[in-house]
């Protein structure tokens, strides 16, 4: 079994893939990088000549290595500002489509994939991560092609004074660039991931802190929080100091080898001398042209060093990426007509996660028009009835049938167009309080929102407001009470016109006087429309004239109290 997902090799040729639509400003880039290291050397190796013609060691024009040499530090300077512009301008550009992508897999995935993950840990991979990734279109491509093309430049420079000294330093070339690199990248990817892993659950800990904060305090649980917060922190620092090790290691160990090829390159002239062969202006030449070199080639220890984190990251993106959803479209899906049956056929379900199973053989049946309640424990299974009806998940066993169709043979889409779902908790978007309600119909006219909204009791409240439907709930959320964000939800399902309407704990945030206004409303709007109710208030099923209750993991009748009927 393979310790990690991905190999490196892999890795490297996904993101390439990926960079492909940013080729334009890469191919500038890394031609940027090439003539400005390239031109680092010409600084070094034309300045020699500039100061040895000048001193009478050498032959040739004072005047045409000093142009050469200000034309390098010129080039070095343009190339260098060309290098950072065209890299991060379109490593930014991928770094946002990637972003969209994981939206839209994550889109393709759910339900079912945010159950056992931890949203801290998703908002990390979709903000930090990919942001990490930006160092490796920026940063990475450029310095791969210089690391080539700098050593075989400066070991013909080197073989045009002498054979030796072009011998002398291909070892230290290939250890600086190729070697070392390559020993450290395959040493520290397991320190990379532990590091982004880490940090993944570290911020977990800090959203669901924030999000908590309410409840801690009033609980008094705040001191048990900050230990967890603690432990996770020391963690990511202990993480961090493998990292960091890692990093000073592949940083120094290259240093050494560089000092070494530059006291190779003085021994070597030494010999050369000692035989008669030596040549002080080629010796010198040498030396500062293969000091610029290692100096180029030497940044890619660095890079190797950032890599650990950056492939560390493409592979909790790519995790996602590459999950399979646990419901799969039809390869002809059919769209699904006005619903006027529902039926569970032997149905049975067990989580993925779970060793045991929720529903076993469920039977039941709802036609248009009717209205049923479901009651049971906490835990029971009552909730994973309308999750597989929704077909966030699909039957182990069974089938479910929608007008005499398998569930699985109808599009997704039309599905959820003719159901909707009302939690006990509504989720408003940083939207305003119009277009909150206009997500479950987009293009809904104005008017057609506001008749919503007073069909849900809403529309008094709204209207009190400054901004009225205008108001943005980034503003207003945390001010709204639950009975207010509930009618809001009500609103969108009102809104939707759905042939289903699924409600889970519908009423637990209102009292009862608008509780009673609620399923007068529904029992009015809905009268033709398939309701199912879950909920632990009886009064809540009122308006049911069938109730089950689930036990065993099945379904049975449950008698309607007298106040159900009136």
């Amino acid at each position: 079994m393979k310790k990690y997902r991905y190999s490196t090799g892999e890795l490297t040729a996904r993101l390439l893939k990926i960079g492909s639509s940013i080729r334009g400003y890469l191919i500038v880039s890394t031609l940027a990088s090439i003539i400005g290291n390239l031109s680092h050397m010409g600084l070094m190796g034309f300045g020699a000549m500039w100061v040895l013609c000048a001193c009478g060691y050498a032959s040739g024009s004072t005047a045409v290595y000093a142009v050469l040499t200000a034309l390098s530090g010129l080039l070095i300077a343009v190339c260098r500002y060309l290098e950072g512009v065209y890299s991060h301008k379109g490593a930014y550009g991928v770094l946002a489509a990637m972003r969209v992508d994981l939206f839209r897999t994550i889109d393709r995935i759910s339900p079912a994939f945010l159950v056992e993950r931890k949203m801290g840990d998703i908002l990390n991979i979709a903000v930090s991560d990919i942001e990490t990734l930006e160092f490796f279109f920026a940063h990475t491509i450029g310095p791969m092609f210089t690391v080539i093309l700098l050593p075989v430049t400066s070991v013909l420079l080197a073989m045009h004074f002498s054979r030796l000294f072009g011998i002398i330093l291909i070892p230290f070339y290939i250890l600086v660039s190729a070697v070392i690199p390559t020993i450290a990248l395959m040493a520290g990817k397991g320190i990379g991931i532990r590091y982004r892993t880490s940090l993944g659950e570290l911020k977990s800990v800090i959203l669901e802190s924030v999000y908590g904060i309410r409840d801690l305090q009033i609980f008094n649980a705040g001191r048990r929080k900050e230990e967890e917060m603690l432990k996770a922190n020391e963690e990511v620092s202990r993480a961090a100091h493998g990292l960091v090790l890692h990093r000073q290691t592949v940083s120094s160990l290259p240093n050494l080898f560089v000092y070494l090829a530059r006291i190779a390159i003085i021994l070597t002239a030494t010999y050369l001398a000692s035989i008669g062969e030596g040549d002080p202006a080629g010796t010198i030449v040498v030396s500062f042209a293969a000091a610029a070199s290692f100096s180029s080639t030497f940044s890619l220890t660095f890079v190797v060093s950032h890599l650990l984190e950056a492939f560390a990251s493409a592979q909790r993106l790519f995790l996602i990426e590459d999950t399979e959803p646990l419901v799969k479209e039809a390869d002809d899906p059919v769209n699904a007509d006005p619903i006027d049956e529902i039926r569970f056929e032997g149905v049975s379900f067990a989580y993925p996660s779970a060793s045991d199973s929720v529903l076993e053989h469920l039977y039941l049946t709802v036609h248009k028009g009717e209205h049923i309640g479901l009651i049971g424990e906490s835990g029971a299974g009552k909730s994973t009835i309308l999750r597989l009806l929704l077909r966030f998940y699909d039957p182990d066993q069974g089938k479910i049938l929608i007008n005499g169709i398998d569930e699985k043979e109808i599009s997704l889409s039309s599905l959820h167009d003719r159901i909707a779902l009302l939690e006990q908790d509504t989720y408003l978007f940083n939207l305003t309080i119009a277009e909150n309600i206009a997500v479950s119909k987009p293009d809904a006219s104005m008017e057609e929102i506001r008749e919503a909204a007073a069909r849900a009791g809403i529309a008094d409240f709204i209207e009190t407001l400054p901004d009225g439907y205008d108001t943005q709930m980034g503003e207003m959320s945390a001010r709204l009470s639950g009975g207010e964000r509930q009618r809001i939800g009500i609103a969108r399902v009102l809104l939707k016109d759905p042939d289903v309407i699924i409600m889970d704990e519908p009423t637990s945030s209102l009292d009862v006087l608008h509780e009673k206004e609620l399923l007068h409303t529904l029992n009015k709007e809905y009268r033709d429309a398939a309701v199912i109710v879950i909920s632990h208030r009886m009064s809540s099923l009122s308006g049911c004239r069938k109730i089950y209750r689930l036990e065993d993991k099945k379904l049975v009748p449950y008698p309607i109290p007298d106040r159900a009927g009136a």
